[in-house]
């Protein structure tokens, strides 16, 4: 690959490329040799012109080269097929007894694949193409998709922020087969129906589905009260495992709406259920100064950080959410508690829960530490791929 172009970095800006870590961002950048345009492959150099790996760039991006190999690899089409069906090779076992039949295919430079996200629900893969390199190959792409996983129809999602970062236009929609309007999935027995086409994410949440069965393992017997319940995910595995009674709060009367069918499709007879229309904030304070209590709660806030400059008052709203859900909770009852703001470390957040427990006047004993998936790895090298964090606690 002679001709391709060379990105140089300055000099001491080199050293996380060397423990693979893979990003450069611009500010690393000393000079380009060539005109590369978004989506092209570059080589990647030190500042004396010693080969560091070679990735693709977007001179128009802060993030202007995410790195593809550390050798002198030729990334062509024979390489993206190998990636990506080696990627969905790795989550045969999770699907192999059929019990679960949605997961993540692709998780980007976890898998080592930037920018490309892939998910099954059932026979359908939603996918993102979420930078100028993966556009670029889009068509090798969903040929190895097409390929390794097998699926009856493949629908575009590539309609969030960071696409529009990339100088690329939203883009959702078909782009093989017949794609209904929803799709019902199996997660771990679960039973859920996904709109791929509007859903949150590509249509699910399905980095939660091992934490959700934690909490169904310490649900039974118990009054739960799902928080931010969103489809109602987290109340249907508590109901399917024996909780008396589930409440389920959030602001959306459209996500209600699909939880109520959720806890239709896997409760039980005699388990009681409450959908309350509301804000989260409200509500809890409200739950407290009624003397409300729950055995459970699950707190499963949307990002309170989108970036670091936001860090502060994220904390203080993680401290505040769950001071106030323990003030609801039963002396020796369980709080699920979550963050899925990839600015907030595990550290902090387990910190600002451990202050809410100080304020709340309730010792809290960590019997889990909780994350996202196996089929959301992270990259030990790329710990932005770390973004979901939970503790499963008691609260005396």
């Amino acid at each position: 690959m002679s001709d391709v172009a060379e990105v140089r970095l300055k000099a001491g800006r080199e050293k996380s490329l060397r423990h693979r870590h893979p990003w450069v961002y611009s500010g690393a950048i000393d000079r380009v040799t060539g005109s590369p345009v978004p989506g092209d492959i570059v080589n990647v150099t030190d500042t004396r012109g010693t080969f560091l790996g070679r990735g693709y760039c977007n001179p128009d991006s802060r993030i202007s080269v995410r790195m593809l190999t550390w050798d002198d690899t030729v990334i062509d089409e024979a390489f993206w097929s190998g990636r990506v069906h080696a990627a969905v090779a790795r989550r045969e076992s999770l699907l192999a007894d059929g019990t679960t039949d949605a997961c993540r295919l692709i998780h980007a430079e976890a898998d080592f694949l930037p920018g490309l996200i892939a998910d099954r629900y059932a026979d359908v893969v939603v996918v993102q193409f979420l930078t100028a390199g993966v556009e670029r190959v889009r068509d090798m792409v969903l040929s190895a998709l097409l390929s390794a996983a097998v699926p009856a129809a493949v629908f575009e999602r590539s309609d969030t922020s960071s696409r529009v970062r990339e100088g690329l236009a939203a883009a959702s929609g078909p782009i093989f087969g017949s794609v209904p309007a929803t799709v019902d999935i199996l997660e771990n027995g679960a039973r859920f129906r996904v709109n791929v086409e509007s859903g949150q994410k590509t249509g699910f949440y399905l980095d939660q589905r091992d934490n959700r069965a934690a909490v169904a393992e310490v649900a039974k017997g118990r009054a739960v009260l799902d928080a931010f319940c969103h489809t109602g995910a987290f109340a249907a595995y508590a109901a399917r495992a024996g909780a008396r009674a589930v409440t389920l709060l959030d602001s959306s009367a459209s996500s209600l709406a699909l939880a109520r069918t959720h806890l239709e499709m896997n409760a039980p007879a005699g388990c009681e259920t409450d959908f309350v229309q509301d804000d989260v904030f409200d509500r809890l304070r409200k739950f407290r100064e009624e003397g409300k209590r729950f055995d459970l709660v699950v707190l499963d806030p949307p990002r309170f950080a989108t970036n670091r400059h936001q860090l502060d008052n994220a904390l203080r709203a993680y401290k505040d959410i769950n001071r106030v859900a323990l003030e609801v909770l039963s002396p020796g009852g369980m709080l699920a508690t979550f963050s899925c703001s990839q600015a907030v470390d595990a550290a902090s957040f387990t910190t600002a829960v451990a202050w809410a427990g100080l304020d709340a006047r309730r010792e809290l004993q960590i019997i889990r530490r909780l994350g996202q998936g196996s089929d959301h790895p992270v990259l030990a090298s790329f710990p932005e791929s770390e973004y979901l964090k939970g503790l499963l606690c008691r609260a005396a």
